[in-house]
């Protein structure tokens, strides 16, 4: 699929201003027929004789503030006209829509607006949604770093944590602590993050390894247990 053509239907995403962590890869996949998702636990249902095509973008953090490895995600869904007919975004675990009734956060004709809740990165057309989940104060503060090392989703079975690499990964997270500004600036994703699902999600836990081990030598901590493996 050619990246160009990837990009153009990408959404563009609202981060807040105070945001300390930006997205690494985006792990896509083009579903042509309705299926399991390769990269969240849901099956995607559509009509073909609408939907020609879903693109999945699987958008990957190191972090997120409560914890390390953080993967979420958006729908577009297109016609057979190649228009935006429709859009869902991942929402701690669930998904909402995308795109609002009016089509008003479809900028360009084809990339869904969203805005990234900050530091915790769950999507919503509405940024006004975030301020009444309950904890919204604490994720970003009190609660920064509180998961440790998220073993979730596609991440299970492929690397495990511990009561030490949690206190470690708090301990990191704890100095990126934040209160949201609640301005938010644009955030286009590049073309060079685009990436074939399959080679991010053999890239992953290299890359935690590889964060836990930077954790250890910027906190003064010996080597010890990494945590994860293939």
């Amino acid at each position: 699929m050619d990246a160009e053509w990837l990009k153009r239907y990408a959404p563009y995403l609202y981060f807040d201003k105070k945001e300390p962590f930006y997205p690494l890869r985006v792990g896509w996949t083009v579903l042509d027929s309705p299926g399991r998702s390769p990269s969240f636990p849901r099956d995607l249902y559509f009509d073909g004789r609408k939907i020609k095509f879903v693109i999945e973008y699987a958008i990957y953090w190191h972090f997120d503030i409560g914890h390390l490895y953080e993967l979420e995600h958006v729908w577009v869904y297109l016609d057979h006209a190649g228009r935006v007919a429709d859009c869902e975004a991942s929402f701690h675990g669930r998904y909402l829509k995308g795109l609002l009734k009016d089509r008003s956060n479809l900028a360009d004709d084809t990339h869904v607006e969203l805005y990234s809740q900050p530091g915790k990165h769950a999507f919503s057309p509405l940024p006004q949604l975030f301020e009444l989940l309950p904890g919204f104060a604490a994720a970003t503060l009190d609660d920064a770093g509180r998961d440790g090392l998220c073993v979730t989703g596609v991440a299970r079975g492929r690397y495990e944590t511990d009561p030490e690499t949690d206190r470690l990964v708090r301990r990191y997270l704890q100095q990126y602590r934040f209160q949201p500004s609640l301005e938010f600036q644009k955030y286009v994703i590049a073309e060079q993050l685009l990436v074939p699902w399959p080679e991010l999600d053999q890239a992953i836990p290299g890359w935690i390894a590889a964060q836990l081990a930077e954790i250890r030598r910027s906190i003064g901590e010996p080597p010890g247990k990494a945590g994860c493996g293939a």
